[in-house]
């Protein structure tokens, strides 16, 4: 057993001896606040884009209207043994209302839909185009499918239509995968331009995960398809519970015979434990309020605007187009340093690292919410430290 854990250490040692090693942070949240080791920041590292998760008066409203069958701490089974409640229903009917579909199906979390739905989907006979950027979660459910997958250049749409008119008839189903906004760059992507190769190859599907795009984007929060009016043409239309709605767990917009396909043959809903259903109760409750929270939105986009112009303006370069706004500062020893200057200041921001992101690459990831104000965000402004230095 000895020599088993020497190999482990070794790991760790190599992984602490080029800065990559993590631990798990020993934090408490207070609002837009953070508590480490005494020190009060300003939370730079949360995905409550909304600023819902702490909101006091939220929480008040849904306890004071919950029903009492709802009110359970565990569903105690899968979905298709005795855990799926009524409430499932009733939040996958108010998600496929509200998206204008057929159909929507709930997953207990964004890693399990990821995992699930393309192995479930993708035979030999698939094709699957996939950002060289897309999450782990997703590049983990490719491994796990039957498919030939090829990584196009992150948002190289030129390569994309290449590969299309290469290979579009030596498969019968061809599934491009992609996020909307993508979690370490920030950057949008042009769903209109995907949904236009659709249109042109009949074998080809449209997968996009908008878990930071959920309930941000959008005139109703509906993600950056709606933004981009192109709700209705996309096959799988996911998104997760877990950021912007302030919830746990995650969904897909489909087709109703894809959502039955997937009750069948989607082994990550099949073989786990459902969601309690008082998530699911939180969840009905943040969502249909969706529309309710412009002005958190239009607020959230101008200090977002302000801090990547900032960014930009201290001579960093910043393809984000969203409240996802990296610093990218080259080495994992640098990128350690300036989190650690920058939380000695006051505000709780993380080194990124590989394999999270590509070697030379590391950088700071500032993720802005709408509890921010632009007191705030003119305080990190005058604490970014410009590239040259």
């Amino acid at each position: 057993m000895e020599q088993m854990d020497e190999a482990f250490l070794t790991e760790l040692d190599r992984l602490a001896g080029i800065n990559n090693l993590r631990v798990l942070p020993e934090v408490r949240q207070n609002g837009k606040w953070i508590e480490k080791e005494g020190a009060r920041m300003l939370n730079l590292s949360s995905n409550d884009y909304l600023g819902l998760a702490s909101d006091v008066s939220l929480k008040q409203e849904f306890m004071s209207e919950i029903k009492e069958e709802d009110f359970l701490f565990s569903s105690s089974s899968s979905r298709l043994l005795t855990g799926n409640f009524p409430v499932y229903t009733e939040l996958e009917q108010l998600l496929a209302d509200t998206f204008g579909a057929e159909s929507a199906l709930v997953f207990g979390s964004g890693y399990h839909m990821n995992m699930g739905i393309l192995p479930a989907v993708a035979d030999g006979n698939t094709l699957i185009l996939a950002d060289k950027l897309v999450h782990a979660s997703l590049i983990d459910g490719i491994r796990l499918s039957a498919a030939r997958c090829i990584r196009y250049r992150h948002q190289d749409y030129t390569q994309v239509e290449q590969l299309l008119e290469k290979h579009h008839t030596e498969y019968s189903r061809i599934i491009l995968v992609t996020e909307s906004v993508f979690s370490m760059d920030g950057d949008v992507v042009p769903l209109a331009r995907l949904v236009s190769l659709k249109k042109t190859y009949s074998n080809l599907m449209l997968y996009v995960d908008e878990a930071h795009g959920i309930g941000v984007r959008g005139q109703h929060g509906l993600g950056v398809a709606e933004e981009q009016g192109c709700l209705h043409d996309i096959d799988f239309l996911c998104g997760t519970f877990g950021k912007a709605l302030a919830s746990a767990g995650a969904y897909v917009v489909c087709r109703k015979v894809i959502r039955d396909y997937l009750v069948n043959k989607m082994r990550t809903l099949i073989f786990t434990t459902a969601l309690p259903p008082l998530n699911m109760a939180w969840t009905r409750f943040i969502f249909s309020r969706l529309g309710e929270w412009t002005e958190r939105r239009k607020h959230l986009d101008m200090i977002s605007s302000r801090l990547r112009e900032a960014v930009q303006s201290n001579g960093y370069e910043c393809a984000s187009g969203s409240y996802i706004v990296p610093l990218t500062v080259g080495s994992s020893e640098r990128a350690v340093w300036y989190a650690t200057e920058l939380q000695r200041k006051g505000f709780y921001v993380l080194p990124v690292r590989p394999p999270t992101v590509p070697e030379g690459t590391s950088r700071l990831r500032f993720s802005l919410t709408a509890a921010m104000t632009e007191e705030d965000i003119n305080l990190l402004v005058q604490n970014i430290i410009p590239r040259t230095v």
